[in-house]
């Protein structure tokens, strides 16, 4: 039980911080307004984070967030390919609605210098446990090719995410990742599939 208490406490202090970052802007957030919105406490904040830049890589954190919620939303009979673009579409939808491209920048930028983890290529997250669900049961009922692995296919796919948001990212958001993504994705799954 205190580990769900635990987890709740750092998803309140992590969910708060984004919405301020998003509304007011990364470098006009305070902790001290982070811990207000996120009705926790200081010594909360500091149990979790070293300090606010400790909360860019906790993005990948919120988009999880977000799978989890999908999880329990999305229609189990769709095939493993449209399981894998409409998470695609929900989660990008999700970006370009509340998560600035700055923020999403800056985010990329930390994990390329950083001494320590590395989030976005955490295969504990719960998106990469999603992704390897899905391409096993891919596998399993013949979409995809034989002579890829979970793992070959698990990790292109991320690649292929990463490659586009970091596209719209320094192309400073000018176009929709959702639309693009919907016109791209489908034809990169083509190359993995029989």
């Amino acid at each position: 039980m205190k580990k769900k208490n635990s987890r709740n406490t750092k998803g309140k202090i992590v969910s708060a911080a984004w919405q301020l970052f998003y509304r007011q802007g990364y470098d006009d957030t305070t902790i001290d307004e982070i811990v207000e919105a996120s009705a926790t406490s200081r010594g909360s904040f500091y149990h979790y984070f070293e300090g606010k830049d400790a909360l860019l890589s906790s993005l990948s954190y919120l988009f999880d967030e977000k799978y989890e919620e999908l999880m329990d939303t999305m229609d189990m009979n769709l095939s493993p390919i449209d399981k894998l673009i409409f998470l695609n579409q929900e989660l990008f939808g999700m970006i370009e609605n509340t998560v600035s491209v700055d923020l999403l920048s800056q985010l990329f930028s930390s994990q390329l210098v950083t001494k320590g983890e590395r989030h976005l290529l955490n295969t504990n997250r719960t998106y990469y446990k999603l992704l390897r669900q899905i391409t096993i049961e891919g596998q399993e009922q013949g979409y995809f090719k034989e002579s890829l692995s979970v793992n070959d296919i698990t990790k292109a796919y991320a690649m292929f995410e990463r490659g586009l948001m970091y596209d719209w990212c320094i192309c400073n958001g000018d176009y929709s990742l959702c639309q693009y993504s919907a016109t791209m994705l489908p034809l990169f799954l083509r190359g993995l599939c029989k």
